[in-house]
């Protein structure tokens, strides 16, 4: 067995022939682990403004719901471009690029007087967004196959923790600063973030995984390897699905049909990614414990389990430890399907695993909408647990997949 770990623990700097592996492994994790969080960061920021820009543009909700589908739009057909991006020259230099046009990008819809306007700046805000997403993972992948240890949950964690510290930053200035300035600040953030980590990972090329790891060379997706990663994908839009839902739907669900105070009920949400923030943490050590089959099926059953009690609970607080309880459960279970995407065929499997995990973040809002209109809020809230039932199905049907040699 490789003592790779031991000398990530006990090397130091200064070795013959430059920097050390070791101290390159650490900085390029440090260095991806802030892009993560900065991604959070920059999208949670633009998230709480979406209101004061719906007024500044008078967009009616239906001409604003058109105006953001401009985000989806340009992050699903960038994503699909970027596995090519990065095949061609590295994840790296591409998260980089991807990080500064995010940057640049939101500074522009406070400038848009029009739901057209703004429709249009959206697109390049979502090719940012999802492209960024895309080769950051593909990075990770290629960082986690290196180090021999599954540490891609914590990637995700930052990701989630600078969603919450965006979001809670927004809503502290909202009330003191225009969306222009507020938005330009988050450009200037983003740019000098990006200037001091980017550097690192311009330096460094992707680490070699060596002989041991098993690392994937970067290739188009074919027979038995694209349905693999197609496999692996559904169960990130799975989970995806259950995130967009829970943001978009849960307060209403505490707030309409269990008539929780509004402050109790926006709280839920924040549980709901707290948890899910504490599920990713730890989620490293819980892949060494249980390994990644048992992580996804043990997190889909989880999740299942808690949305039941949230959607179906009679009182508050259950539907609260509900939501908590879903949080933990899919708090791990994107990042292992990407990860094992990413593993059977590089920076494409990547690809083309988020563009359907992050499809089905854009598909449960109005899923959950179109159902509770048919049925009940309640009701269809239990979809959410129904496919993180799915993913654990899924995820123990694909306990032995492995891409075939030459495909």
């Amino acid at each position: 067995m490789p003592h790779l770990n031991k000398l990530l623990r006990t090397a130091a700097p200064g070795g013959p022939g430059g920097e050390p592996a070791p101290t390159s492994l650490f900085r390029l994790r440090t260095a991806l682990t802030v892009f993560f969080a900065l991604d959070g960061f920059l999208f949670a920021g633009w998230v709480v403004r979406i209101p004061a820009i719906k007024q500044q543009t008078g967009s009616s909700a239906s001409d604003l719901g058109l105006a953001l589908l401009g985000v989806s739009a340009g992050a699903v057909v960038t994503m699909t471009l970027t596995g090519r991006l990065c095949r061609r020259y590295g994840s790296h230099p591409v998260t980089v690029a991807s990080a500064v046009l995010l940057s640049l990008s939101i500074a522009l819809p406070p400038l848009t007087h029009s739901a057209l306007a703004l429709g249009l700046v959206l697109l390049v805000f979502g090719a940012a967004y999802g492209g960024i997403n895309v080769a950051m993972n593909s990075a990770a992948v290629d960082l986690v196959a290196t180090m021999r240890r599954p540490v891609m949950p914590t990637f995700h964690a930052a990701f989630s923790l600078g969603g919450m510290i965006g979001a809670g930053l927004g809503g502290l200035v909202a009330g003191g600063l225009s969306p222009v300035t507020h938005l330009l600040t988050l450009t200037a953030v983003g740019l000098l973030v990006t200037a001091v980590a980017g550097p690192v990972l311009l330096r460094h090329p992707a680490p070699p995984a060596g002989p041991a790891a098993n690392a994937p060379t970067p290739r188009r997706l074919k027979g038995r390897t694209r349905r693999l990663v197609v496999l692996f994908g559904v169960i990130a839009l799975c989970t995806a699905y259950g995130e967009g839902a829970m943001a978009d739907w849960g307060a209403l669900h505490l707030e309409q049909d269990l008539h929780a105070h509004p402050g109790i009920a926006a709280a839920g949400y924040s549980l709901f990614a707290l948890a899910m923030t504490g599920g990713r943490l730890t989620g490293t050590a819980l892949l060494e414990r249980l390994g990644q089959t048992r992580t996804l099926v043990a997190g889909g059953t989880t999740a299942a389990a808690g949305m039941l009690l949230g959607a179906l609970a009679p009182s508050v607080w259950l539907a609260l430890l509900g939501f908590a309880v879903t949080g933990l459960g899919l708090a791990n279970i994107f990042p292992v399907a990407v990860a094992r995407a990413g593993a059977l065929a590089g920076s494409g499997g990547v690809a083309a695993a988020s563009t359907l995990g992050y499809g089905g973040m854009l598909l449960g809002p109005p899923a959950i909408g179109f159902l509770a209109d048919w049925f009940s809020l309640p009701v269809a809230l239990t979809t959410v647990a129904a496919l993180a039932g799915g993913a654990a199905l899924i995820g123990y049907t694909a306990r032995n997949a492995s891409a075939p040699r030459g495909n």
